[in-house]
């Protein structure tokens, strides 16, 4: 059940509780190795979220905000959300395949928390279902 994806640009699609509407996000996709590296690095904000994928772990060295991270497992259910400062290394976690970075704050509006859903969608297609 692996996903490939290529760098560009979607939609993360965070299903919430019962009853609850799926909440849309704009997403930048970055599945090379080149994009991967790069990430939030040098920036001083976001407009969405960022699918860092294949990715088991992240760092915020050189970065300069804070981030709410989720990590993904390959049903893209969210293993953990963790908020981290600029210089830090994350934990990898094992059962993780893709990560989510934001601002620092931003996923908890979302309804992103452990064991949600997520759907990412690039292109009228939809992944995660």
């Amino acid at each position: 059940m692996g996903r490939r994806w290529r760098d560009g640009r979607g939609e993360l699609v965070v299903h919430g509780g019962v009853g609850e509407a799926p909440v849309r996000v704009p997403l930048e996709i970055a599945a090379s190795y080149r994009a991967r590296t790069r990430g939030l690095l040098g920036r001083d904000s976001l407009d969405g979220a960022i699918l860092l994928s294949p990715a088991n772990s992240v760092h915020t060295f050189r970065m300069r905000m804070a981030i709410d991270v989720a990590y993904l497992d390959r049903h893209l259910r969210v293993v953990a959300v963790r908020t981290m400062r600029p210089g830090r290394l994350g934990m990898p976690r094992l059962r993780a395949r893709h990560v989510v970075e934001a601002e620092a704050g931003a996923m908890g509006g979302w309804g992103v928390r452990e064991w949600a859903r997520v759907e990412v969608v690039v292109s009228g297609v939809r992944e995660g279902e």
